[in-house]
């Protein structure tokens, strides 16, 4: 193939920059702020050796290895607590940035003809590919520079510039890494869900083979691409294989991947698709029929994600006890009430949690119309004796159900694991009350979402910001100090803290008739507009 397959690779690396030129700067400044609140916090929480050493035994705990990985708990300074306690978290969500950026340029591009528009013009076959594939290095290269001379840039004793920029090319490698996982699997998957599906599912494969191996035989989690970002041991040994280590693998997957996309035709994968059946099923005669056809596996994946995740924080209730005491970051997290147990205290906290990721699901399921939309799909729809109230209905009765289904089985996941570790068991209603005074403030994010659906349709993305603003203020803001206005910009900041609150009718009255009138509007637009070609 020679030369010819890499034609033009440097224009169309411009290109794709321009296209991100929004894009990745958002992901770079978002990662680098849920980093840089971190250490002064530390640093103002426990300001001595002495308080650090006094929270090393809670951290010891085998929930905490599993879920933040092994820490120098021996010299737990500033430096040794951050990368502890936010390293590996921070790539897994740097894993999920390659995931996403990989797979629009690739795939995504593909499924949309973009790409068999670029290779008619003077372009290489494998092109683009390594274009998209520089593009997201360059990017990975970037954050690594933020994150490490921003660190640094601290002053914190601890924190060297050494171990500062460790931290950031452990984050630089993750993402490299799984930018190659997911350029393979964009050849060996047929459709962009399917490439997302792969890429996602090794990554929180990653993440379990981990935590299951850091208590069992930390050996095997050099196995695991997330093993490797602990194994680093920022701000203590500070080693750098893992990171070579990371550049060795990303650049195997990405020879691969370009092997993969030499042998193959266009818009074909090495995965077959399973045949469908001979005659289409009568629930595809209606829109809300095709639509939900359209989410079923994302849907289905969802569904089983949440009940996992309930079910893996109620499994850490019957060491709680031990998970919080002389922890005082953990203790400020906790709605503290006079008479309740500590479980119930925690309970609030984790609702928010939950029911923050539980509503991204239901948000995906009503913007599924604005991606139709784009592709050009709705006019087949529209054109037919299909009303533009019935469509925009379809896909909102979907996302209503799909909300109340995934906070539905978070609950009953976080029962089913509490009830068996918890001493004298738990009472099932009170989780679900819990869990369900959440969903009046979910409905207010589907309703904001379909009214950017109805007049707003290319700012869609606007509510994802939302739903990052919620999980920040809510979830951290005990333990920053925010003032209560600032959480009650969000509606998710105007639900009573069941249990050790009780369940109060006129909050959730008002945030239902908000989600009311912002659906009802969302008709009124959507009927209005035009429909994108």
């Amino acid at each position: 193939m020679g030369q010819n397959a890499f034609t033009n690779t440097g224009k169309l690396t411009r290109l794709i920059f321009r296209l991100d030129r929004i894009r990745i700067p958002l992901w770079i400044i978002g990662l680098a702020i849920f980093t840089f609140i971190v250490p002064p916090t530390f640093d103002g929480l426990y300001p001595s050796q002495q308080d650090r050493d006094a929270i090393t035994s809670t951290l010891a705990n085998p929930a905490m290895t599993a879920m933040l990985g092994p820490g120098d708990l021996e010299n737990y300074t500033i430096g040794a607590m951050t990368a502890h306690e936010m390293l590996l978290m921070t790539a897994v969500i740097t894993g999920l940035m390659a995931i996403l950026l990989v797979t629009k340029h690739t795939r995504a591009d593909e499924e949309d003809g973009r790409i068999e528009m670029i290779r008619s013009l003077p372009s290489g076959r494998l092109s683009y590919l390594n274009a998209t594939l520089a593009v997201t290095s360059g990017a990975f290269l970037l954050l690594t520079l933020v994150i490490g001379f921003g660190l640094f840039g601290f002053g914190i004793e601890s924190m060297d510039l050494e171990g500062s920029l460790l931290y950031g090319a452990a984050l630089g490698g993750t993402g490299l890494v799984f930018a190659g996982v997911t350029a393979v699997f964009a050849q060996l998957s047929e459709s962009s869900r399917g490439t997302i599906g792969w890429s996602v599912a090794i990554l929180l494969g990653a993440y379990l083979f981990r935590a299951i191996t850091d208590l069992s035989n930390e050996a095997l989690s050099w196995l695991s691409p997330l093993g490797w970002v602990t194994k680093a041991e920022v701000y203590s040994s500070n080693n750098w294989g893992p990171i070579v280590l990371m550049l060795a693998v990303a650049i195997l997957l990405f020879v691969i991947a370009n092997y993969l996309n030499s042998i193959r035709d266009l818009e074909q994968g090495f995965i077959a698709s399973r045949p469908g059946k001979r005659n289409a099923s009568r629930l595809l005669q209606s829109p809300i029929g095709l639509a939900f056809r359209l989410q079923r596996t994302g849907f289905i994946s969802w569904a089983i994600g949440m009940y996992v995740l309930g079910a893996s924080y109620g499994s850490i209730f019957g060491d709680l006890e031990s998970f919080f005491e002389g922890n005082e970051m953990y203790q400020q997290m906790l709605q503290l009430s006079e008479g309740a147990s500590l479980v119930e205290q925690f309970i609030p906290t984790l609702m928010v949690v939950i029911s923050l990721i539980a509503t991204i699901p239901p948000i995906m399921a009503i913007n599924k119309l604005r991606g139709e939309e784009k592709k050009g799909r709705l006019d087949h729809l529209l054109g037919r004796a299909v009303s533009r109230s019935r469509l925009l209905g379809s896909y909102l009765i979907l996302s209503v159900v799909n909300g109340f289904v995934m906070l539905s089985l978070s609950a009953i996941g976080l029962w089913s694991a509490g009830n068996a570790v918890v001493e004298n068991g738990m009472d099932f209603g009170m989780l679900f009350g819990a869990a369900f005074v959440y969903y009046p403030a979910m409905l207010v994010m589907i309703g904001l979402a379909a009214f950017l659906n109805g007049f707003l349709p290319k700012q869609t993305s606007l509510v994802w910001i939302y739903i990052l603003y919620s999980f920040f203020v809510l979830y951290l803001g005990n333990m920053m100090q925010f003032p209560n206005w600032v959480g009650q910009l969000s509606p998710f900041g105007h639900v009573p803290q069941v249990p050790i609150e009780d369940a109060t009718f006129m909050p959730l009255f008002i945030l239902s008739v908000i989600a009311v009138g912002l659906m009802i509007l969302s008709f009124i637009g959507f009927r209005k507009r035009d429909i994108a070609n």
